[in-house]
């Protein structure tokens, strides 16, 4: 049977193809593991607030990825768009029993899995922007191609979410600043191995994580974010809420998952909202 090309069919773009998502359930879904459920819409307006609302009656490791998300959101209320099937647009139910202070570590765990599974799946170096940016680099210029989101559903639900520019093409970006894998020079950018091995990456990191109760340091986290965080080392400005800026050079990222700022002949600073600016290259 031959697939229909019509302008609403999945198959339109032969080099954006679907997902497959039995495949994908095949090899997520199975007895024992976090991923209970997995489920594909063709379009929706965000992953993360469909998945919000339905969290109360979903199991913990529930999966929600669209072909295409019409009003997706970043930090800051930021807007996240791209064509249909060019990306990999999902979100996850996570319930986890840790301290509540360790939970601002989810979106730098998030983070350390998806660099970790796509540089095995894509063959790309991608570096972390504290704290939630995924970045590669395009021409030896640093570009961000993926973002994460987590919020809070219900009592002990938190819905993590990731935007990642797959198959960009250079015309279709939405600012100069974006970058995407193909623009990386990916190995593959066939998105169901990547989506794969970013969800498989995510349970062990998170299994580590839960296992010691949250703690960064014990789960080796910390030491995983600190080895692959663009920030550090470099000169940055933060923007911080109450119309407020700190300048200084990113020294580390404490315990509670803050990135700490050393202002030139003052004191250090931790920062645990706000904007961060890249400011000067790693030396």
């Amino acid at each position: 049977m031959t697939p229909s090309l019509g302008p609403g069919s999945p198959w339109s773009d032969l080099e954006r193809p679907p997902l497959n998502a039995a495949s994908l359930r095949r090899a997520l879904v199975r007895p024992g593991g976090l991923w209970t459920a997995l489920d594909i819409v063709p379009a929706t307006g965000s992953t993360n607030s469909d998945l919000s609302v339905r969290a109360a009656s979903l199991p913990e490791g529930a999966v929600l990825v669209a072909e295409e998300q019409t009003a997706g959101r970043g930090r800051l209320d930021r807007s996240w768009s791209a064509p249909a099937r060019s990306g990999l647009f999902f979100s996850v139910l996570l319930k986890p029993d840790v301290p509540v202070a360790r939970l601002a570590w989810l979106p730098l765990l998030t983070g350390v899995a998806a660099a970790t599974g796509l540089a095995r799946a894509a063959g790309v170096d991608m570096a972390l922007k504290w704290p939630n940016d995924l970045m590669v680099k395009v021409g030896g210029e640093e570009r961000k191609a993926g973002g994460i989101l987590a919020e809070r559903a219900g009592d002990d639900g938190i819905v993590v979410g990731l935007g990642l520019n797959v198959t960009l093409r250079e015309e279709e970006l939405p600012v100069p600043t974006a970058g995407s894998l193909l623009l990386a020079n990916a190995v593959s950018t066939d998105r169901d191995p990547l989506l794969r091995a970013v969800l498989r990456s995510l349970e062990q990191w998170y299994g580590r994580w839960t296992a010691a109760a949250g703690d960064p340091a014990a789960s080796g986290l910390q030491e995983a974010y600190a080895a692959g965080c663009a920030t550090l080392g470099r000169t940055v400005r933060a923007e911080l809420p109450g119309d407020r800026t700190l300048t200084g050079e990113a020294v580390a990222i404490d315990g509670d998952g803050r990135l700490v700022v050393a202002p030139p002949g003052g004191r250090r600073e931790p920062v645990g909202a706000g904007d961060v600016v890249h400011l000067r290259p790693v030396d």
